[in-house]
């Protein structure tokens, strides 16, 4: 009996005593294990919301995947309500599928996206297929800002909370724990999720994201000294098979055959389990950010007696001390290391970072020169950090450049003018030297068609080109067109011709560029035009007796050599259905010489220039303003130079200019004002509907004889729809005119090329 009373005194003595211990948590350490999940870890935020509430205090925080961003955001010093403020304003599926903006990318870039639907790999004849959907440089970019503030701490145990990470080894199936180095790598690498993100590499290891082999790191936590675990677990477990209706989703299931039967244990491990009721929401779910961060929230209330029981007095209002309004928006970078780069030079990286060291910069000019490397294609990863230096910032910038150098380019069109076409491109980087590109286009359908380009880009100096293109498309326009401009035999009756257009153009030009977003232009031309028909005989000129035999009459047969500078300012978001930015470009022409088959070549000018800018009226409701104009300068009658207005398009040849309300090559002179106004209503996710209108006056002499400055002569109207397609816009538009009785409709399938 003595022996029973002694053994019931020493266990409630042990409870009491186990009692004070976590009352008091002296000596207790509490950890923290988050799972991933993707969009489901945004529960955790909720959590570790209520867990504050109670007044825990978390001694040790281990992650995977989101878990691993939300978990090292938290050991940071980021309290639970700021990062709700900051979640709830990050669009997500915009960083993850890292489309690189518009306004990143150079003028040549801008160009070779808006002409093609595919782009493959091709090499030793055999095409590729890229590695994963992002290379996942939006959410490192942001990573990198949201976590400056501990950029020189390179051991994670020395964060505000010790703070680990897991990621697999994607050579071995190894889990990879992650406690040091650059803490937005090592948390980018945890959640790469396989095909979604490109691996990340770290210390010589391929890493993918840790849950794949560790979607839940208990153990590590323990090991780091915790003995309570607080454990807040996204996953779920394996779906049916009406839940499985993406890539996404199927790739996730097939890790789940192994964490599911892994948490059976390790939920019976966890002090305190906390598992949000989320098997509604997938991975990608986002857009119901805020409704997943309540549901943690709720399962973590669950738990709110049993927190209290271990929680060590209340938490202070911004004790973590990082409140996103105060963060550091400006650095000085004052050393650029680079590493990694062999076939890209110094001055190439540094001329699309568009900074200088020393300079004064913001993140969102960071962010943007890093937009602009990874708009190039040049490069699978670009790693960078940020290190204290001195009296500012070094920025270590680590490159790994794309081992593909050759790319097969596709694309399909269809329009009014060239009617139905198809696009093979070739392009091949590092062609003859570092920093070039050379790139052909054949072109086959209605009317065959060929590019050639080769670009040498120098960044911050000048760089230099060379074009060459042949455009060709027959179209039937009123024979007063022709009779206006050319020696033609005026008696006949017939209204319409069906001309033929032929251009062959060679060029060569340096370009630089001003300010950032400028691009100046210098260059000469060679360029060959051919107008001729079947239907009609012309007075040869005199001094032109040996015209081709091919039972043509030819109207224009010339070469003209002429130098010329063109300056271009473009910051639209995007060039068919623009909803912010500005666009200026201007071309002038100076024609020195000309084979001159009508025997009425004088040196002459042509200048024009298009300016515009696109503004969001109200939600999803977008407004276009442009004007534009050109004129011929000099006293030669030389007319195949000449502005030529009439229908729809974005890439026309020479100096023809679309124009709603008339067909293409409707209203002819040497001089023309045009003004635009189009409403973009996106009704529907890249589905638009197009209101237009368009005035202008066109003849001979405007700004000389001050016509220009009269009530517009021609006007015309268009209504349509257009349609973000993965080959590229589709448009169609029914337009019209109060001048004419006839209406015309234009349609349009794919870019423009």
């Amino acid at each position: 009996m003595s022996k029973l009373l002694i053994l019931i005194v020493l266990f409630f003595s042990h409870m009491v005593l186990w009692g004070q211990d976590v009352n008091d948590s002296k000596d207790l350490k509490v950890g923290l294990v988050l799972s991933g999940g993707g969009a489901k870890g945004l529960a955790h935020i909720g959590a570790l919301k209520v867990i504050e509430e109670a007044g825990v205090k978390i001694d040790y925080i281990g992650g995977t995947s989101m878990g691993a961003i939300v978990g090292a955001l938290y050991a940071s010093g980021y309290s639970a309500s700021e990062l709700d403020s900051i979640f709830k304003s990050t669009n997500f599926m915009a960083l993850i599928q890292d489309n690189v903006p518009r306004s990143s990318k150079t003028f040549y870039e801008k160009e070779d996206s808006e002409r093609y639907a595919v782009t493959l790999p091709f090499s030793r004849f055999k095409i590729a297929i890229p590695q994963a959907i992002s290379g996942g440089q939006s959410i490192y970019n942001e990573l990198v800002r949201l976590l400056y503030h501990v950029k020189d701490i390179n051991d994670f145990s020395k964060l505000k909370i010790p703070f680990i990470c897991m990621a697999t080894d994607v050579e071995t199936g190894e889990e990879v724990r992650l406690d040091r180095g650059y803490l937005p790598q090592a948390i980018l690498a945890s959640g790469t999720f396989p095909s979604l993100f490109r691996p990340v590499e770290i210390d010589g290891k391929v890493l993918i994201d840790g849950g794949v082999v560790n979607n839940y790191p208990i153990k590590e936590v323990k090991k780091m000294g915790a003995d309570i675990i607080i454990g807040v677990d996204v996953q779920h477990g394996l779906s049916d098979r009406e839940s499985l209706a993406s890539a996404t989703e199927i790739l996730l299931q097939i890790n789940n055959y192994r964490t599911v039967k892994d948490m059976q244990k390790k939920s019976e491990l966890t002090d305190i389990y906390i598992s949000p009721d989320i098997k509604d929401y997938s991975v990608i779910d986002f857009a119901y950010g805020k409704a997943i961060i309540d549901k943690g929230e709720e399962a973590a209330r669950l738990k709110f007696d049993d927190l209290l029981q271990i929680a060590k007095g209340p938490v202070l209002e911004g004790r973590h001390g990082i409140v996103p309004a105060k963060l550091k928006d400006t650095i000085r970078v004052n050393e650029v290391m680079i590493q990694g780069n062999h076939n890209y030079s110094r001055a190439y990286i540094m001329g699309k970072l568009r900074f200088n060291e020393d300079d004064d910069i913001t993140f969102a000019k960071l962010q943007r020169g890093i937009n602009n490397l990874s708009a190039t294609g040049n490069f699978m990863s670009i790693k960078y950090e940020l290190r204290s230096n001195g009296g500012g910032d070094g920025l270590l910038l680590n490159v790994k450049e794309n081992p593909n150098k050759m790319f097969i380019r596709l694309g399909l069109h269809y329009d009014e003018l060239y009617k139905s076409a198809g696009i093979l491109n070739l392009t091949r980087k590092n062609f003859l030297m570092d920093d070039d590109v050379a790139s052909f286009d054949f072109i086959i359908g209605d009317n065959l068609r060929y590019r050639l380009e080769y670009y040498v880009d120098k960044g911050f100096y000048w760089s230099f080109g060379m074009n060459s293109q042949f455009d060709h498309f027959n179209k039937e326009v009123d024979f007063d067109l022709i009779k206006s401009n050319y020696e033609v035999d005026a008696s006949s009756n017939i209204q319409k011709i069906n001309l033929s257009a032929t251009d062959f153009t060679n060029q060569v030009y340096m370009q630089t560029v001003l300010k950032e977003e400028f691009a100046f232009i210098l260059g000469l031309e060679h360029k060959l035009l051919k107008y001729s028909t079947k239907t009609l005989s012309l007075s040869a000129p005199t001094n032109a007796p040996n015209l081709p035999s091919n039972g043509r009459t030819y109207f224009e047969n010339s070469n003209f050599y002429s130098a010329y500078g063109k300056l271009t300012y473009d910051t639209y978001d995007d060039i068919f259905f623009p909803t912010k930015g500005l666009y200026f470009d201007g071309d002038f022409h100076f024609y020195l010489f000309s084979s001159d088959f009508n025997n009425n070549f004088k040196e002459f000018s042509v200048g024009k220039a298009r300016m515009g800018g696109a503004f969001s009226l109200f939600n999803k409701v977008y407004l276009n303003l442009e004007t534009e104009g050109g004129f011929k300068w000099g006293v030669s009658p030389v007319a195949s130079m000449d502005f030529i207005l009439g229908g729809y398009g974005t890439q026309l040849v020479n100096n023809a200019i679309p124009f709603l309300g008339y067909d293409f090559l409707s209203l002819v002179g040497n001089s023309y004002v045009k003004a635009m106004v189009k409403v973009d209503y996106e009704f529907l996710p890249k589905n638009h509907i197009l209101l237009a209108a368009n005035v202008a006056n066109v003849g001979d002499d405007l700004f000389r004889t001050a016509d220009w400055f009269v009530p517009p002569e021609y006007t015309g109207y268009g209504i349509g729809y257009g349609l973000e397609s993965f080959i590229g816009p589709i448009q169609v538009y029914y337009s019209f005119t109060p001048e004419q009785r006839e209406n015309h409709l234009f349609f349009s399938v794919g870019y423009w090329f």
